[in-house]
């Protein structure tokens, strides 16, 4: 237990940290290397602030260690307006290579396909396939999405009552996300093309998916919406948290409602507070991605493109690192390597 204390205090203080610094460019490195020539200059644009990009800057920072980089890492706090505002900023500032997170892909593909013509451009968690980036570092959402919806069905096997809560739609991942938990419960065929619009009530095979509800990634409106559901669906069985931060939200509405354990909760990412539930049991289980390795992998792919190495990117243009599954039997073991990783990075600053 004590491990997991100590990591939560860590991820805490990194939190307030990089809420702090959000918006600036967080350097570890000088822009030169020993023998005096200059270091690639390597930026990691996120789609917004959470947890799950602590782990993620990490994993940035001890690549530009390890590969002699120039790194930065950059958060947005604001939603698209923040986020292009900070890539137009970088390539000012003669940025040689970008790995970023679009918010939304469909609108911001035109952007980047100018971004990409003026630096080496990958992508990282969330894709924007339509654009002409390099290559994609992350998961297949809905893969992992339907992974979640399994974890559903264990933990209701008798079916219920679903609400289903994230950040925002516009993502390629959260979409693909979302839709693999609803294929999976409702025991539909593997199609990553379906959709489902996110008022509808779905029912198939006694579950009942009651809609699913986006907050922007504005915590206090994350939060009402679970209040909001508790209220309104005061027999709900259970919820679905697809945002690092949902989960914790939920459980902090559930904890002031007096329905902890009550109400099964699923999660996603590796939130200390999700990770803690898992411990207490008051989360069921969550999917976890391997954010370190997206912010070490870009530094490291991006680095290679610069120096006119194209050997590591795929034909099919995605670097796959797959989703897992934590569960009570395996969340103290994962929990502890992640603490090293986080240790190792700031030892290394």
């Amino acid at each position: 237990m004590r491990s997991f204390n100590v990591l939560k205090s860590g991820l805490c203080i990194a939190g307030l940290a990089l809420l702090a610094s959000c918006g600036q460019s967080n350097n570890s490195q000088s822009s030169n290397d020993s023998s005096g020539a200059k270091k690639p200059k390597i930026a990691f644009v996120s789609n917004g602030v959470a947890s799950f990009w602590t782990v993620a800057q990490r994993g940035v920072e001890k690549a530009g260690v390890d590969l002699d980089v120039d790194v930065s890492v950059h958060m947005p706090s604001e939603g698209i307006p923040d986020q292009k505002r900070m890539i137009e900023d970088l390539i000012t500032r003669g940025v040689d290579g970008l790995s970023v997170s679009p918010i939304d892909p469909v609108n911001q593909s035109d952007f980047l396909d100018e971004m990409g013509k003026l630096t080496k451009l990958v992508t990282n968690d969330s894709d924007a396939p339509d654009s002409s980036r390099m290559v994609y570092i992350g998961m297949d959402n809905y893969k992992a999405g339907r992974m979640c919806g399994e974890l559903v069905k264990e933990a209701l096997p008798d079916g219920g009552k679903i609400m289903i809560f994230i950040g925002r739609m516009e993502q390629d991942n959260s979409r693909r996300r979302r839709q693999g938990v609803i294929d999976e419960i409702l025991g539909r065929d593997y199609n990553p093309a379906n959709y489902d619009p996110p008022g509808n009530v779905l029912s198939a095979g006694g579950y009942e998916i009651l809609g699913t509800l986006t907050d922007q990634f504005d915590r206090v409106k994350g939060k009402a919406n679970v209040e909001d559901t508790l209220s309104r669906f005061p027999d709900i069985d259970g919820m679905v948290g697809l945002f690092a931060y949902n989960p914790p939200l939920i459980l902090e509405a559930l904890e002031q409602a007096g329905k902890i354990g009550q109400v099964k909760v699923i999660s996603f990412d590796e939130d200390p507070e999700s990770l803690q539930g898992i411990v207490d049991g008051s989360v069921h289980g969550t999917i976890v991605q391997n954010p370190y390795m997206y912010g070490y992998r870009s530094v490291e792919v991006l680095k290679q493109i610069i120096a006119g190495d194209l050997s590591s990117i795929p034909e099919n243009k995605f670097i796959e690192y797959p989703a897992r599954v934590i569960r009570k039997d395996n969340v103290e073991e994962f929990w502890a390597d992640l603490k090293e990783k986080l240790s190792v990075s700031a030892a290394t600053e």
